[in-house]
């Protein structure tokens, strides 16, 4: 099998990870919200996500970021993780997924 067939069943191994993070304060969960802004995972299995929150004083921005870093490493095929908390550009409604705004009442 060749590498790019081995990363796409890890890469959507991390996705319904990532689905199963919620935000605290708003009943979706985060890669559904669109706080995921990127997500690599390289052929040894290193990953490298870029986060952010819906605001800069999210009450888990202490929290949150260690956790999903945290559920992302324990996968197996992950060799490492670096997890990128980053506020640019900011997060907005806009970044949900038509799920997400139906979910929240937004369409």
């Amino acid at each position: 099998m060749n590498q790019e067939c081995e990363k796409a069943p890890l890469r959507d191994r991390l996705v319904d990870v990532l689905k199963q993070v919620y935000d605290p304060e708003i009943p979706v969960d985060i890669w559904e919200l669109g706080l995921i802004y990127r997500l690599e995972i390289d052929e040894s299995g290193k990953v490298d996500v870029d986060m952010t929150l819906t605001s800069p004083a999210c009450p888990v921005v202490g929290t949150l970021p260690a956790q999903v870093e945290g559920y992302l490493r324990a996968q197996e095929g992950v060799s490492d993780v670096t997890l990128n908390l980053t506020w640019d550009p900011p997060w907005t409604p806009e970044r949900m997924s038509e799920a997400a705004q139906l979910e929240l009442g937004f369409l």
